[in-house]
C-alpha cells in the first residue's frame, strides 16, 4: 500500500526568530514547524515544569503520605508489568525512601502478566497482604499505592478498602465508562491522574512515572511546611529523572512541552554520568554510549529490556535492577534482563512470521473488488500473550490500520492487545463495542493509541466484526492511507557527523517526531543484505551516500524520492552517515 507524502509547514518567520535567537538554523526549521513559537518554549529547566498544584490530588496524597510516613505504617507499592510501572515503582520506592519512609516501611508487589491480569485486582490486594507474612514482623501493609494502574480497578480498591487498607491510585490511563457511558471511578482515598474528571492539569500526556514524580513533589512540600525540610536543605529529588525520562519515552506518550522538559532533564544527567546504577548496567548491556544518550535509547535500547522482564518473565527483576544501589548487582540484572530480551525477541520473530501467514491468508480470501478490511483482528493458539502487543504495532505500521492481536491466556480466556492510526481512538472504539455487543468484551482499557481487551475465544470472530464496523463508521477513506510527513530536502552542508549529533541531542518523540527529510536521489548500486533489508548507494546533492531501507526487498527505480532520516552508522570502530529510508515516491 503506497503511502502519500505531506510537507511540513514552516513559519518563515517563527523560523527565522528561533534562528534570531540562538538556535541553530536546521533546528529553528525543524522546531517552528512542531509547533515551537519561541525560545522560551525551548527552556528545559526544572523552573519551566508544570506546578504539582495544578495536579489534581496532588494535596490529598501529600497529606495522606506524610500521615503515613509520620506514622511509619507500611507502604506497599502495587506496580505494573511494563517499562513505565517498573520506572513508577522504582521511582516511588527510592522517593518515599529520601523523604522518610523508615527502613523495612516501603515493599511493593507486580502482577505477573500470566497469572493476575492487569491492576490491583482483588487477588493482587490479597498478596500484597500474604507477602506481609514473609516480613521480620509479619505486619500487613496500610496503604497500597498504585503506579501506572489502579484508575479502573474499582473492584480491587473496594476490596482493599473492604480489608481495611488505605488507597492512593496513581495512573495516566483513562477512567472506565459504565453502561450509561459515565465515568466510574474507583473509591480510592485518593486518586492523581490527570485524565480524571476535574483535573485541570495542562499535561494529560504525563506518563505513569511522571504522575508518581508529580505526587513526590507536592510530598516534598507537605513535608517542608510541616518543618522537616527547609527549601535550603531538602531531599534532591531531580536525581530521580533519568528513570522519570526513561519510562516516558518507553511509553510513547506524547512529548509535549512537559514531557521533553522531564525526559531533557532526565537525559542531562544520564550523559553526565549521574543516573542509577541500574539504568548505567542497562546502557551497558545494551552496548549503547550513555554520555551520548538520546531518546532513542530510551525506546529501543534499555525501555525492551525492561519490558521483556514483563512480557516473558517476572516483572521483578526489572524493579530490582532500577531500585538497587549495588553497581554489580545491578550489572548482573541487567545481563540477566539481555538475555531474557533476546528470548522475546525469538518469540516475537515466530510470532510475527504466524501473524504475516494469517494476515496473507486474510487478505488473499478478501474479494479483489473490496478493500482490505478497515480494522483487522488476528488469533491463533500458538500466540504467545506476552508479545502480542508488539506483533500488533508491527501488523498495523504494515497495513495501516487498527489491528489487534489476540492470545489465549491460562485461564482459557483470549488476552487481546491492539495498536492504532491516527484518527481511530482504540480505547472508545473497544466502549462502542461493548455498547454493541453487551458481554462480549470481559474487561478493557487503554489509551487512544494502545488498549487491551479479555474475552472468550468463540467470541474473537465477532469482535473482529464488531472492530471493524466501528472503524468503518469512524475512519474516512483517506484516513486508512498513510502519510508521511517530511521536512523537504536535507542541504549537503548539514550532511555530516555534527549535524547527528545535534539531531540526536533533542528530545524527538510522538507528537515532537524526529525529523525526516525528502530528497530525489538517483540510485547507483541496490543489494540485499540480511534477505530482507534494501543496501543502497546513490547520488544526493552532488555527493555519493549509503542509504538502507530495512524490511524493504522490492527494488528502486534509477531515480526516486526517498523519505529518510540521518544516521550515524556504526561497525566495528568505524563510523558513517547513512540514510535510512523511511519511504520511497516517484521522482518529479
Amino acid at each position: 500500500m503506497n503511502p502519500t507524502l505531506s510537507l511540513r509547514d514552516v513559519p518563515p518567520r517563527v523560523a527565522f526568530a528561533l534562528e534570531q535567537a540562538g538556535v541553530h538554523p536546521l533546528l529553528a526549521r525543524l522546531f517552528a514547524a512542531r509547533g515551537v513559537r519561541s525560545a522560551d518554549d525551548l527552556d528545559d529547566g526544572l523552573a519551566r515544569l508544570l506546578p504539582p498544584d495544578q495536579l489534581k490530588g496532588t494535596a490529598e496524597a501529600a497529606v495522606l503520605l506524610a500521615d503515613t510516613i509520620a506514622a511509619q505504617r507500611r507502604i506497599c507499592i502495587v506496580a505494573d508489568y511494563d517499562c513505565d510501572g517498573a520506572t513508577a515503582c522504582a521511582v516511588a520506592l527510592r522517593g518515599l525512601a529520601m523523604l522518610g519512609a523508615a527502613p523495612g516501611t516501603l515493599n511493593y508487589v507486580v502482577p505477573d502478566r500470566l497469572v493476575h491480569g492487569y491492576g490491583l485486582t482483588p487477588t493482587i490486594v490479597d498478596l500484597a497482604i500474604d507477602q506481609a507474612r514473609n516480613l521480620k514482623d509479619g505486619v500487613p501493609p496500610q496503604l497500597l499505592v498504585t503506579v501506572d494502574n489502579g484508575i479502573a480497578s474499582t473492584a480491587g480498591v473496594a476490596h482493599a478498602r473492604a480489608r481495611g487498607l488505605q488507597v492512593l491510585v496513581t495512573d495516566h490511563h483513562l477512567p472506565a465508562l459504565g453502561a450509561d457511558g459515565q465515568v466510574q471511578l474507583p473509591e480510592a482515598d485518593v486518586i492523581v491522574n490527570p485524565n480524571q474528571p476535574g483535573c485541570g492539569f495542562p499535561s494529560k500526556a504525563l506518563a505513569g512515572v511522571g504522575v508518581m514524580f508529580y505526587v513526590l513533589l507536592a510530598l516534598r512540600a507537605e513535608l517542608r511546611r510541616r518543618g522537616a525540610f527547609t527549601p535550603d536543605a531538602q531531599p534532591r529529588l531531580d536525581v530521580l529523572l533519568d528513570l522519570v525520562a526513561l519510562g516516558t519515552v518507553a511509553d510513547v506518550v506524547k512529548l509535549d512541552e512537559n514531557n521533553r522538559r522531564l525526559v531533557a532533564q532526565g537525559l542531562k544527567r544520564i550523559r553526565a554520568g549521574r543516573m542509577q546504577p541500574g539504568v548505567a548496567a542497562l546502557f551497558s548491556a545494551a552496548g549503547r554510549a550513555s554520555d551520548r544518550a538520546a531518546a532513542f535509547d530510551f525506546g529501543f535500547a534499555l525501555g525492551p529490556r525492561i519490558n521483556a522482564a514483563g512480557r516473558l518473565s517476572d516483572m521483578t527483576l526489572g524493579i530490582e535492577c532500577l531500585r538497587t544501589d549495588d553497581a554489580a548487582h545491578a550489572q548482573e540484572l541487567a545481563q540477566a534482563l539481555d538475555t531474557i530480551n533476546r528470548q522475546r525477541r525469538e518469540v516475537q520473530g515466530d510470532m510475527a512470521t504466524q501473524a504475516e501467514v494469517l494476515l496473507d491468508a486474510l487478505l488473499a480470501r478478501q474479494p479483489a473488488d473490496q478493500a482490505v478490511p478497515p480494522a483487522l483482528v488476528l488469533f491463533d493458539p500458538a500466540f504467545h500473550e506476552g508479545v502480542v502487543g508488539i506483533v500488533a504495532g508491527r501488523l498495523k505500521d504494515r497495513l495501516h490500520r487498527p489491528t489487534f492481536v489476540l492470545a489465549r491466556g491460562q485461564d482459557g480466556l483470549l488476552k487481546g492487545s491492539g495498536r492504532s492510526i491516527a484518527g481511530f481512538h482504540l480505547r472508545d472504539a473497544l466502549d462502542l463495542v461493548s455498547k454493541r455487543h453487551p458481554g462480549l468484551l470481559l474487561r478493557f482499557g487503554g489509551h487512544a493509541m494502545a488498549a487491551g481487551c479479555t474475552l472468550a475465544e468463540a467470541d474473537w470472530p465477532t469482535f473482529a466484526t464488531a472492530l471493524a464496523q466501528v472503524a468503518a463508521d469512524w475512519l474516512q477513506p483517506a484516513a486508512l492511507n498513510r502519510c508521511v510527513a517530511v521536512d523537504g530536502p536535507l542541504g549537503g552542508e548539514w550532511f555530516n557527523t555534527t549535524t547527528v549529533a545535534t539531531l540526536d541531542a533533542q528530545v524527538w518523540g510522538p507528537g515532537f517526531e524526529a525529523p525526516v527529510f525528502c530528497d530525489e536521489v538517483d540510485v547507483l548500486q541496490q543489494r540485499l543484505v540480511g534477505e530482507k533489508h534494501l543496501k543502497l548507494r546513490v547520488r544526493h546533492a552532488g555527493a555519493l551516500r549509503d542509504a538502507i531501507w530495512f524490511g524493504h526487498a522490492e527494488p528502486l527505480p534509477a531515480r526516486v524520492r526517498l523519505a529518510y532520516r540521518l544516521n550515524l552508522d556504526e561497525f566495528q570502530g568505524q563510523q558513517r552517515l547513512q540514510m535510512v529510508v523511511e519511504a520511497a515516491f516517484a521522482a518529479g
